[in-house]
């Protein structure tokens, strides 16, 4: 995570630096005209918000490191990849609910560019493989 943040400040800095010279720029490219036509507003203020951007999360990540008072896994040269492995809960490699439930997620998305009629297929297909992922472990082989 120091990584991160070291990345992100580095960041805030260039963009805020591109910014400045982005804004300096445009005010020596049109002498002409007044100072609030020279500036060229929609790429000043997108630079220098994702200079405030990438300054928030380097701050925000600064204080979670404090917060935490550890270091986390990605940090140490002695760790190993199982350190920053969490439990992620449990997988079923033999269910067909995923794919089923995949295909009338992909027929109601199709069903709202085409026609609704088919996203009220595709939306009863839905609920039906997602009920049906959701109870497989009560039924069957695998029941609990």
């Amino acid at each position: 995570m120091k990584t991160n943040i070291a990345v992100l400040w580095i960041l805030t800095v260039f963009f805020v630096v591109v910014s400045t010279a982005y804004t300096a720029w445009n005010i020596i490219a049109h002498p002409g005209l007044p100072l609030v036509n020279q500036i060229e507003w929609v790429g000043t203020i997108a630079l220098l918000l994702s200079g405030i951007l990438s300054a928030l999360i380097a701050f925000y990540l600064m204080l979670q490191i404090r917060r935490q008072g550890g270091e986390l896994p990605e940090d140490s040269l002695v760790a190993d990849i199982d350190d920053g492995d969490p439990e992620v809960g449990e997988f079923s490699p033999w269910s067909w609910w995923p794919l089923v439930l995949a295909g009338a997620a992909g027929v109601f998305l199709i069903g709202l560019a085409i026609g609704t009629w088919l996203s009220w297929i595709g939306g009863a297909i839905l609920v039906v493989a997602l009920v049906g992922w959701t109870y497989e472990y009560y039924r069957g082989y695998f029941a609990r």
